[in-house]
């Protein structure tokens, strides 16, 4: 007996629906979108119909909207393939997001060399993995959606909660505490296996220091930096 497959179930009409003050009608607009964005990834504007319940008429007054969404606009928005890399980027972050039942935020940054999405929200160990494995994949991911059929391709950087910021911290204290094994045993120090991404950061943060030299070793995935002394 054959079995239907799985849809995603109708959200409920007080899901869909948010009410957002601020001191002018876009800035409510927005702050409206992003309360709905946590249960809706990669929601915009377009897929949200606005009701102005209070326009600010004086310096003091506030404007105040409610935005009920438009699922099934959502829904199309959310299978559709962006043209920009940037929005490429964000929807294949968002879809993640979604599919492991987080409640999150997806923030875009572009510069002229990077684009970088910030999921922001509560719980996001699942997303990080261990030893950032998940997020990195993302990121790999991302980076493959952004620059496909590009010859001009950007880094791309998938964040979640300051994870980059305090794992680049970590792998620092772990890169000082190796040079001075290194220097004081006059050895040379292997550190834990890394990934490629993350061994860049080691190198790239002892390349100026002239009493040790760094190099790597071994087979992915258990490739390792090794901190060595230089002798004079």
């Amino acid at each position: 007996m054959s079995q239907e497959p799985d849809t995603p179930a109708e959200p409920r009409a007080a899901e869909t629906v948010a009410e957002a003050e601020a001191a002018t009608l876009g800035e409510a607009k927005w702050a409206a979108v992003k309360q709905l964005e946590p249960r809706f990834p990669g929601v915009t504007a377009d897929c949200v119909r606005f009701e102005v319940l209070a326009e600010p008429i004086g310096p003091k007054d506030a404007a105040r909207v409610r935005a009920e969404l438009d699922v099934t606009a959502w829904r199309e928005l959310a299978e559709a393939i962006p043209e920009e890399p940037a929005e490429r980027v964000r929807a294949v972050v968002a879809r993640v997001v979604q599919a492991l039942g987080l409640r999150a935020t997806v923030d875009i940054e572009e510069t002229g060399q990077e684009i970088r999405a910030t999921v922001n929200g509560d719980d996001l160990g699942l997303l990080i993995g261990k030893h950032g494995a998940t997020i990195d994949a993302v990121q790999h991911l991302a980076f493959r959606a952004a620059s496909r059929g590009l010859e001009d391709r950007k880094q791309v950087v998938v964040d979640a909660a300051g994870y980059r910021e305090r794992r680049e911290a970590a792998l620092q204290r772990m890169a000082d505490r190796a040079v001075a094994d290194a220097l004081s045993f006059g050895r040379a120090v292997e550190l834990e296996p890394m990934r490629p991404a993350e061994r860049k950061i080691v190198h790239l943060y002892l390349r100026e220091r002239t009493d040790v030299e760094t190099h790597s070793e071994g087979d992915e995935p258990d490739r390792r930096l090794v901190v060595t002394p230089v002798r004079p």
